[in-house]
C-alpha cells in the first residue's frame, strides 16, 4: 500500500509543482521502487525496455514526414483545395477550416502539426472576412483533433505497442470514419452558426485555376491513400510505411510544389529530433510508471472499482469517456496513452469493447481534451 500511495502521490505532487511529465514520471516510479523494496536498476531497464521497440521507429519518421509537408507547401494546398470544394456555401471559410484540417490530418497525423500548419494561414484568412477572432482560434484548434484519429498517427503506434501488439493497419482503418464524421460534425455547426452570424460566403476560383488547386490537392492527399492502401494489402507495415511517407513528402517538395530548398532541411531534422527525443522519453518513463502500476496490481484495483459502481456497461464506458476527457485536458496524449491503456483496457473489454474500438475511443477523447 505505501509503494502505490508513494507512485500516485509523488507523481500528483510533482506536476502540480510545474515538473515536466516525464521527470515526473521517472522520479516517481523510482521513489516507488525504493518503497516496494525493488533494486532501482529495473526502473532503468523499464525506460530502456520502453524505447526498444520496433513498431516505435515509425514516429520519427512520421513526425518527420510531417514537418516536410508543413514546410513543403502541402498545407497551403490542403487549405486551397477544401476552399474550392466547400468556399461558396454559407460561412465557406469557416468549413474550409474545418475540411482541411481533415486532409491535413490524414497526412500529418499530428494535431500541433495542423493548428502549426494551417492556423497562421487560414485564422487571419477568417479574421479579415468579418469572422470573430475567437471563433477561429476555436475552431482551428477543435478540429485539428481529427489529426490524432485520421492516419497515418503516431500516437496509434503507440498505443498498438502498449496494447500488446494491436495491428496497426486496423487501427489506421478504424480512424478514417469517426475522423470524417467529426469533421462533417464540426462543418454542418460551422454552417448554422454562419447563418445566424452572417458569415460571409466565398468566391470560387475560375474553372482553369481551380483545376490547377484540385490536381495539386489531390497529389498531396495521395500520401495518406499510398499509406492505407499499402498497408491493407500488405506490401509494406506501418514502419515501412513511415518511410514511404517521408520520401513522397520530400518528392512533393522539392519536385512537385517546389517549396523545399536543401537549406530547409537542417532546421526540419532538428525540429523532427527534438520532438522525437521528447516523445520517446515520455514513453520510456511512462513505461516504468506503467510497469509498476501493474506490478503493484493498480489496473486489477481500478477494474475491480469500475466494476463495483454499475453492472451496466453503457455506464462504465461513459465513466471512462468521461475520465479520459478529464485526462486529456491535464496531461498530453502519449504519457497518457501509455500510463492509462494497461489500466483502461481490461475495464472496457469486460464491458464486450474490442481492442481496436477502444483505441479510437482513447485517441478522440485525449485529443478533444
Amino acid at each position: 500500500m505505501l509503494a502505490e500511495i508513494v507512485l500516485l502521490g509523488s507523481f500528483i505532487i510533482l506536476i502540480l509543482l510545474g515538473v515536466p511529465i516525464s521527470f515526473g514520471l521517472g522520479i516517481s516510479s523510482l521513489l516507488s521502487a525504493f518503497a516496494a523494496g525493488l533494486q532501482p536498476a529495473i526502473i532503468a531497464q523499464r525506460v530502456a525496455a520502453g524505447m526498444q521497440s520496433f513498431p516505435l521507429l515509425a514516429i520519427p519518421l512520421f513526425i518527420l514526414a510531417g514537418a516536410l509537408m508543413a514546410n513543403g507547401g502541402v498545407a497551403k494546398r490542403m487549405v486551397d483545395l477544401a476552399y474550392v470544394i466547400v468556399g461558396p456555401l454559407p460561412g465557406g471559410l469557416a468549413i474550409v477550416n474545418c475540411i482541411d484540417s481533415m486532409f491535413f490530418g490524414g497526412v500529418s497525423g499530428s494535431a500541433v502539426a495542423d493548428v502549426s500548419s494551417t492556423g497562421p494561414m487560414i485564422i487571419p484568412m477568417m479574421v479579415e472576412k468579418g469572422y470573430d477572432k475567437d471563433f477561429a482560434v476555436a475552431l482551428t484548434v477543435a478540429s485539428a483533433s481529427q489529426g490524432i484519429i485520421i492516419p497515418p498517427s503516431h500516437n496509434m503506434v503507440i498505443y498498438a505497442m502498449v496494447a500488446g501488439g494491436v495491428s496497426v493497419g486496423k487501427l489506421f482503418l478504424a480512424g478514417y470514419i469517426p475522423g470524417i464524421l467529426l469533421g462533417i460534425a464540426l462543418a454542418i455547426a460551422c454552417y448554422f452558426i454562419a447563418l445566424k452570424r452572417k458569415y460571409p460566403c466565398e468566391k470560387r476560383p475560375p474553372l482553369k485555376e481551380s483545376l490547377h488547386i484540385v490536381v495539386d490537392g489531390i497529389l498531396a492527399l495521395l500520401c495518406a491513400a499510398i499509406i492505407i492502401v499499402g498497408i491493407a494489402a500488405g506490401i509494406f507495415t506501418a514502419t515501412e510505411a513511415s518511410a514511404v511517407a517521408v520520401l513522397y513528402a520530400a518528392f512533393l517538395g522539392f519536385f512537385v510544389f517546389r517549396e523545399l530548398k536543401l537549406k530547409d532541411l537542417w532546421p526540419i531534422f532538428m525540429d523532427s529530433v527534438k520532438t522525437t527525443a521528447v516523445v520517446f522519453f515520455l514513453i520510456g518513463c511512462a513505461s516504468a510508471f506503467g510497469w509498476m502500476m501493474t506490478y503493484l496490481q493498480i489496473p486489477l484495483a481500478v477494474m475491480n472499482f469500475f466494476l463495483s459502481l454499475t453492472n451496466n456497461r453503457f455506464l462504465i464506458l461513459l465513466l471512462v469517456n468521461i475520465l479520459l476527457l478529464l485526462l486529456g485536458s491535464v496531461m498530453d496524449v502519449a504519457p497518457l496513452i501509455v500510463i492509462f491503456t494497461p489500466v483502461l483496457l481490461p475495464v472496457v473489454k469486460a464491458a464486450g469493447m474490442s481492442e481496436i474500438t477502444f483505441g479510437i475511443v482513447l485517441m478522440l477523447n485525449l485529443g478533444i481534451g
